[in-house]
């Protein structure tokens, strides 16, 4: 028979629900934190977790433990395309995938899409494939063109902030609108976006898409991470997932320090471009 301490040694591993439990309670402890320089003494799992669980666990825990970031995350093929020519892309990543980006949003204040995306999509961006709360839908509209009737912006649970430049009239939905001044190319200077929201509480900020608007944060450097989700997928030709300004030499690129893990099938680049 074995003791007692044999017993302990031999405990189940943390599973999928216990693990995302204990990471949402600490997420909340962490939220109520000043500063963001270390992590908190329960940023340790309480007990050992299977090599699949402890993927996730490591790759979000710095987040949970944290009460203030800006985290951008982004889906595409081998070949750095998020959708086909056409604007089909349902789904480049696999459910594994989905399942992280909601995981993303439990621990956000906020969530942050372009127009572009929102039109495109009308996405609910609400936290439905895990339990955890969910974050205040933010949309980037500089010329006041996204449909007052999509689903963002009806009546509901969910906080929606509309953000709209100087020159757009009052709209009729029940998002909240407020204004920021655009900058000389007709879009918002992305550390605005980021003090607009802080203004309101939400420190922790995810942007979700589309490409054209995560690569402006990422020009403006107003990202600290970025999660790229890479999938086994060759499409040839269609949308880039990264658009940024053009340059001359590799002198010139970035290069970041980044964690890679293992998501299905797809693999997560965790990419740090801005110490925290």
């Amino acid at each position: 028979m074995p003791d007692s301490s044999s017993s302990a040694r031999y405990s189940p591993a943390l599973d999928d629900e216990a693990a995302w439990e204990w990471l949402i309670a600490l997420s909340a402890t962490a939220q109520r934190m000043t500063e963001a320089s270390t992590l908190p003494p329960e940023a340790q799992t309480p007990q050992a977790a299977g090599p699949d669980v402890q993927q996730w666990l490591d790759c979000l825990t710095p987040l949970a433990a944290r009460p203030q970031w800006v985290v951008a995350q982004l889906g595409q093929s081998l070949d750095g395309r998020m959708a086909t020519e056409s604007g089909h892309s349902h789904y480049i990543n696999g459910p594994e995938s989905l399942v992280h980006l909601h995981r993303l949003r439990a621990l956000a204040d906020a969530v942050v899409v372009g127009a572009g995306t929102a039109v495109a999509d009308n996405p609910q961006l609400t936290v439905r494939h895990v339990d955890g709360p969910n974050p205040v839908r933010v949309v980037l509209d500089p010329r006041g063109r996204v449909p007052t009737t999509l689903a963002l912006f009806q009546p509901g649970d969910v906080a929606t902030l509309h953000i709209t430049g100087p020159q757009v009239a009052p709209l009729n939905s029940a998002a909240e609108q407020c204004c920021l001044p655009l900058n000389a190319h007709g879009q918002f200077q992305p550390h605005d976006v980021i003090a607009l929201l802080a203004e309101r509480g939400l420190h922790r900020v995810l942007v979700e898409g589309g490409g054209i608007t995560i690569s402006q944060f990422i020009e403006a450097q107003a990202v600290d991470r970025l999660h790229l989700l890479v999938a086994p997928l060759l499409i040839g030709s269609g949308r880039p997932g990264l658009v940024m300004t053009p340059i001359d030499t590799l002198e010139q690129a970035l290069r970041p320090t980044m964690r890679s893990f293992r998501c299905g099938a797809d693999t997560l680049f965790d990419v740090e471009l801005r110490r925290s």
